[in-house]
Formats: structure tokens, sequence, C-alpha cells
């Protein structure tokens, strides 16, 4: 029986280097343009302002069956009514990019979806430092190395500080996000 554990447990790590050796792992550079939108229950804030967005991303991508997994560093300058806000933007997502018969090899779109975990890097007296979304987007692969990509951030938790007033208030960090990103 022990004999058998170790065949078995040889063939395991067999195709576990295999898939490892055929995996893609590729880190680029990404940048775009943001559109936030802050709303709560009550009304909806006048805004919809534009920001911008730029950093480092990873994807690490799956043999054979084309789902990747990637994550972004990123600098994020929101505009709104509340405040100007500074974010240090974390999103990971898991993504799968559809092959296409014969330019395949040229164009690959790709669907994907993930948190998004922002560090705000200006405490101010209205809004909390750590905020969460949910990203929904798509995008193109363009000759192997080019994503351009477009996504909605759905604000997952209250902005707002606690404090008189604000305890009514549910206020939602919404978002569209535009970017670029070229992978090496």
């Amino acid at each position: 029986m022990n004999r058998f554990k170790k065949i078995i447990l040889t063939l395991v790590v067999a195709v576990l280097g295999i898939g490892a050796a055929n995996a893609e792992l590729r880190f680029g550079i990404k940048a775009g343009v943001n559109v936030n939108h802050i709303t709560n229950m009550a009304k909806d804030f006048d805004n919809n302002r534009a920001g911008w967005t730029a950093g480092f991303m990873t994807e690490f991508k799956v043999p054979l069956i084309g789902l990747c997994f990637d994550a972004s560093l990123m600098y994020q300058h929101l505009n709104n009514d509340i405040d100007n806000k500074n974010f240090i933007d974390i999103p990971i997502n898991i993504k799968y990019k559809f092959g296409l018969p014969v330019v395949g090899r040229f164009l690959a779109p790709y669907i994907f979806t993930g948190p998004d975990f922002a560090f705000q890097l200006k405490k101010n007296n209205y809004t909390k430092t750590f905020q969460t979304a949910w990203n929904i987007g798509l995008g193109l692969e363009l000759l192997r190395h080019l994503q351009i990509g477009a996504s909605y951030g759905l604000g997952m938790n209250n902005i707002l500080k606690s404090s008189g007033a604000a305890n009514n208030l549910n206020v939602k960090n919404n978002y569209w996000n535009i970017t670029a990103a070229y992978l090496f």
C-alpha cells in the first residue's frame, strides 16, 4: 500500500508540473480613465465625473481552458461631490478568454469579474479609508499583448463615516473604468 501511495503522489506531481510548465505568467502596465458615481437610497449625488488610473498588473493563465486570474496594483483618482479621492486600488479578477477559430492568435475577447479593494491615501472627515466593490467587465486582447477592457465597479460597502445624520445614509461608490494594459 505504501508503494501505491508513492506512485499516485508521483503521478499527481507530474501532472501538476506539466500544467505549470504550460501555464503563462505575465506582467505589465495598465492605465485608463474612470467615471465615478456616488449613490444612496434617497437620491443620487450630482456627479458622474471623470478621473484616471494607472499602475501594474499580472495575469496567470491556466493552460488549455482559457481561464485566467489577474491582479493589479493601481493608483486611482476619483472625482465626486463628497471629495476628490486618491486610492491604492487592488482589483483581483477571474477572467475567461474565448478562443476564436482562425483569429484566436491575434484577437481574444474576454469577460471578467472579481472583488476590488481600495485604500484611501488621505484621510478626510466624510468617507471611510477602506472601500470595496465588485467588478464586472469585458475586454479584448490584441496580438497577445495589448488588453483593452471596460468594467463597472459596484460599490459594496457604505463609504460614509458614521456620525449624526450619516448613520441613516447608505452611500455607495460606483464607477466605470476603461483601461488599456500592455503585458510582456
